[in-house]
Formats: structure tokens, C-alpha cells, sequence
């Protein structure tokens, strides 16, 4: 069976993110000054070959553990989803 991951990876909450900073501060020169703590991420997508669906999880988490996130500066959150055939 295949799976698609939808991942998001975000700076830890107690981090400075400097590029959110940076967008959160040109929102008032775009007059858009009801827009704040803008914090930047990333979104990876990908598919996952499995048996079912709990094993497909597992296998993502291993990847992000292992190679798509910084726990010392990043958290994430995925979600798994069935591929049709």
C-alpha cells in the first residue's frame, strides 16, 4: 500500500525565529499591522510504501527523527493518508 505524509517542521516555541521576526516587522509596512508572530517553517510532502497505515507512521517518524527535523531547534507534526490506486 502507499501513503502520502504531509510533515510540517516548525522552530521550537522557546526559539527566536528570525525570519518570522523579520516578516512579522514588514507587515506594518505593507499596512497589514493586524498580522503578528509570524513564525517560518517547512512543509515536506512524501510517499511511504507500507503494509498499513500505523506502519507508515512509524516509518515518517523515523525519518523525521533521523533526518527531516532538529529536535534541539524544530518540532513536527505529520499526517498520514491512504493512496489510491
Amino acid at each position: 500500500m502507499k501513503f502520502r505524509a504531509e510533515i510540517t517542521i516548525m522552530p521550537l516555541k522557546a526559539l527566536l525565529d528570525p525570519q518570522g521576526k523579520a516578516i512579522t516587522g514588514s507587515m506594518k509596512n505593507l499596512d497589514l499591522p493586524q498580522i503578528s508572530n509570524v513564525r517560518v517553517g517547512k512543509n515536506i510532502s512524501l510517499l511511504v510504501e507500507a503494509d498499513n497505515k500505523n506502519q507508515a507512521a512509524e516509518i515518517v517518524e523515523t525519518a523525521c527523527k533521523k533526518l527531516l527535523a532538529n529536535p534541539i531547534m524544530e518540532y513536527y507534526e505529520f499526517s498520514i493518508f491512504e493512496v489510491e490506486v
